[in-house]
């Protein structure tokens, strides 16, 4: 076994050990973000977005090892937000239910499995804004976020099911529309676009979470990356494969091979300048999807060789948790909201779920 493939190994035996003591010490609690190395705690969540990945991370955990313990335990965790497929007030349903139910229908193609997929998607479409082409995110009808981008498959997915056309066509054109507004044309990303919701004109560029309107927020550019990737398996768009291409060379350029990169690109040099794991795992999930999908081999290589080397990087003690006593996370140094300070520098349930995908898929590949 070659020294990167030992590691990696390590790394996912590690996650499954971190989720296993996680499930012992809080039965029934979906972690998201840590406090000095611990999961429960009383820091505000902001959302309850990220209430999947915990589940998620027992059905990657439950598939690669063909442990019907584990698949009986993902099950469980996936039940307890069936209730979630009705709730309209939430842009983050793909978060929820792609990790869990959609693993789960793939498995056992039961329609009832199905049903909660499709009925998600079609309440995640109730935000589609019909004047601006796009989903509207909780913090206002006229706000579109880069990270809808991740959830988007899910409406694409009900669209598909039930052959609804409308659907379908509501969805590409939310991606059309985060294309136009939040993706620039180095390759970058905002996080959020601003609409008149009288005429559905696009206004301005944002953030919530990035150093500024016009910087590159990297967990937000990340998104892109992977879900531009995702999206163009279901279309078949060449214009989908494009823009998850130009996100990714962008990315690139910025993070130099193997290199953790911070929380936003654009952070002058000094204390505020951190590294976010997070953003490198689903940057290296995403870079891996994209390999598989890019029609040029020399491009679909480069991203290969970059994920592998950034999880190569993760592999070791500076980042990953497994040398640190007690701390509770997976992946240390990640950052959730830098600025309202929930989750900096601690461990970051999507980091953690991201991070163990990307094992798994370069598992298969060293």
């Amino acid at each position: 076994m070659s020294d990167l493939r030992l590691r990696l190994a390590r790394a996912f035996d590690f996650a499954a050990h971190q989720v296993k003591a996680t499930i012992e010490r809080t039965p029934d609690f979906s972690p998201s973000y840590t406090r000095e190395g611990r999961w429960k705690h009383g820091g505000d969540v902001w959302t309850d977005w990220s209430s999947g990945f915990h589940a998620g991370m027992m059905w990657k955990i439950a598939e690669h090892t063909g442990s019907a313990e584990w698949r009986a335990t993902a099950e469980h965790y996936s039940r307890l937000l069936q209730r979630k497929q009705h709730d309209r007030s939430a842009h983050d349903l793909g978060f929820i239910f792609i990790p869990t139910y959609l693993p789960w229908y793939r498995l056992t193609a039961d329609p009832a499995i199905n049903d909660v997929l499709v009925t998600a998607g079609r309440s995640l479409a109730t935000r589609y804004n019909a004047k601006g082409m796009y989903l509207r995110s909780f913090v206002a009808p006229e706000s579109l976020l880069i990270d809808i981008m991740m959830n988007v498959p899910l409406v694409f997915h009900a669209a598909i099911a039930t052959e609804d056309q409308l659907l379908y066509d509501q969805a590409v054109a939310h991606c059309r529309t985060t294309a136009q507004t939040l993706v620039r044309p180095d390759g970058g990303t905002a996080q959020e676009a601003i609409f008149d919701l009288d005429t559905g004109a696009f206004l301005c560029q944002t953030t919530e979470q990035g150093f500024g309107p016009h910087s590159d927020w990297t967990r937000g550019l990340a998104w892109s990356i992977y879900g531009f990737a995702t999206v163009y398996t279901l279309t078949s768009d060449p214009t989908d494969l494009a823009v998850a291409e130009r996100n990714a060379d962008h990315f690139l350029s910025r993070c130099p091979t193997g290199t953790v990169p911070p929380w936003d690109f654009d952070v002058l040099p000094g204390p505020d300048r951190i590294e976010d794991t997070s953003a490198a795992a689903i940057a290296a999930s995403g870079l891996l999807n994209l390999a598989e999908l890019s029609l040029d081999p020399t491009r679909a290589t480069r991203y290969r060789d970059a994920a592998i080397a950034l999880l190569d990087t993760l592999c070791h003690d500076r980042y990953l948790a497994s040398s640190t006593p007690e701390w509770e996370g997976v992946l240390l140094h990640g950052v959730y909201h830098f600025q309202k300070k929930f989750g900096v520098d601690e461990s970051t349930i999507w980091g953690d779920y991201y991070f163990l995908e990307a094992v798994d898929k370069a598992l298969r590949l060293v």
